[in-house]
């Protein structure tokens, strides 16, 4: 799971993670990134689609993950993490348990909303792709190569919303064959939220039975 939260924070990550490249793509990916980074919290609702037609693997699943300063909470394939800016709880129903585990900020495995918009500063170039119409918006794909040889991913398209300046899909290209694509297919931002909305209630889930491993 955790890949794939990864991967969704792509859609507010790549867009920052270029700018010492200069051009037309520059222009777009700092304006973008400036504006998502401004907001006092996002909320995207997305899908994620994971296809491997050599391996005749597909996989489709919606979701969500709401940002806001150092926390974040993503629902995905039936399970919840919350990240409470100190420790990272995931919560599985099915399983009836919630694995607790400890935040080292110097993890480089760690994913935090700061890392978010600094990750991928370097270690990619890019160029301007196709602009498309997509669902009456105007889309503008960004190309992005690794320049790490050995790098599991051949080449991730970034999609951005003109009219919003938002992203609207991320298409990463693995070099096994394996392509993911996540769409957001709505972004709410500066959201008044419950304060308690990031905070793991410990009772609550001990009531219901639980099995809290920490």
């Amino acid at each position: 799971m955790k890949k794939i939260i990864f991967t969704v924070f792509t859609l507010l990550t790549f867009l920052s993670s270029f700018s010492q490249n200069g051009g037309e793509a520059k222009k777009i990916l700092d304006e973008v990134s400036q504006k998502m980074s401004s907001y006092k919290n996002i909320f995207i609702d997305f899908d994620y689609v994971l296809d491997n037609k050599e391996e005749d693997v597909q996989q489709e699943l919606s979701g969500d993950v709401l940002l806001q300063g150092e926390k974040y909470k993503v629902n995905l394939f039936g399970s919840t993490q919350i990240y409470d800016g100190n420790k990272t709880y995931t919560v599985m129903p099915e399983n009836e348990e919630v694995n607790v585990s400890n935040a080292d900020i110097d993890d480089k495995n760690l994913v935090t909303p700061s890392k978010f918009y600094s990750f991928y500063k370097s270690g990619y170039t890019f160029d301007m792709g196709k602009k498309k119409k997509i669902k009456g918006k105007n889309i503008q794909f960004v190309k992005l190569v690794p320049i790490d040889s050995n790098s599991e991913v051949a080449s991730v398209l970034v999609a951005v919303d003109l009219s919003a300046m938002h992203i609207y899909q991320v298409i990463e290209n693995g070099k096994n064959g394996t392509n993911t694509i996540l769409t957001a297919k709505k972004i709410k931002t500066d959201q008044d939220l419950n304060p308690n909305l990031f905070t793991f209630d410990r009772s609550k889930f001990e009531k219901m039975g639980y099995f809290i491993n920490d």
